[in-house]
This record gives structure tokens, C-alpha cells and sequence, in this order.
């Protein structure tokens, strides 16, 4: 999890805020995460939750989640295989600030458009 340079020199952050968006930041890794407060998820799950990434991105971004720890992969001896992800007790501890900026978000498309219900759409599983 301790990020190292192609040196093996140890990175170096100058707030904490810098390596929580290390881990966690980017257009994906919240979305794939806010989603997986919800439950345990398989991949075409995920797609069909994060409308606009692409397989290879989603992949990406999951191995990412689960190097960090954040998220578990769980594959079922099954034919065809079935893969599940879900939090971790680690990836848990982002649920308060991603509630607080998505708090923040809905707060802001009620600033910015008056009706935040003209551009926010409801998603099935959602936590509110």
C-alpha cells in the first residue's frame, strides 16, 4: 500500500489529503466505491451503476481498490465463474467522507440548477 518510486524511495506527501486522493481519487474509484456501500457487487453490476466506463477502465480501477486494499475479490467456484466485490473494514473508513461530498454535490446542484431533481437521477439501490 506504501506507494515507492521506481528508485524504491519511499513518496513523499505534503497533506494527507494528497495520499486519500492517491488512493481513492479520479472520475471512477468514488462512484465504484459509493456503489459498493450499497452491497456486495458482480462487474456487470458495476457497469450498469457507472454508466460511461468502459470494461477495461472498470477493471482497471477495481484492481487499483483491491492493491489498496479498499476492496475484497471474491471469485465463486462456479461455471461460468462468478466474481464479486465488495468493502472491505478498510475501504469502510471512506463512507464519511464520501457521504459528506456527496452531501456537498447534492448541495451544490440545488445552488447551481434550483432543483437538484431536474439533473440528479435516482439510481436502484440507492442509500438515501
Amino acid at each position: 500500500m506504501a506507494e515507492m518510486k521506481k528508485n524504491n524511495v519511499r513518496k513523499k506527501y505534503t497533506v494527507g489529503v494528497e495520499a486519500a486522493l492517491e488512493v481513492m481519487g479520479g472520475k471512477w474509484k468514488p462512484l465504484i466505491i459509493y456503489h459498493l456501500m450499497t452491497g456486495p457487487k458482480r462487474t456487470s453490476e458495476l457497469r450498469r451503476l457507472v454508466p460511461g466506463i468502459t470494461q477495461k477502465m472498470l477493471t482497471t480501477q477495481l484492481r487499483g481498490l483491491e492493491k489498496d486494499e479498499i476492496i475484497a475479490r471474491k471469485v465463486y467456484k462456479e461455471i461460468p465463474p462468478r466474481v464479486e466485490y465488495t468493502l472491505t473494514s478498510y475501504g469502510w473508513g471512506l463512507k464519511p467522507a464520501l457521504d459528506h461530498l456527496c452531501y456537498w454535490g447534492e448541495d451544490h446542484l440545488e445552488k447551481v440548477h434550483g432543483d437538484k431533481s431536474k439533473v440528479l437521477e435516482e439510481f436502484e439501490g440507492s442509500t438515501k
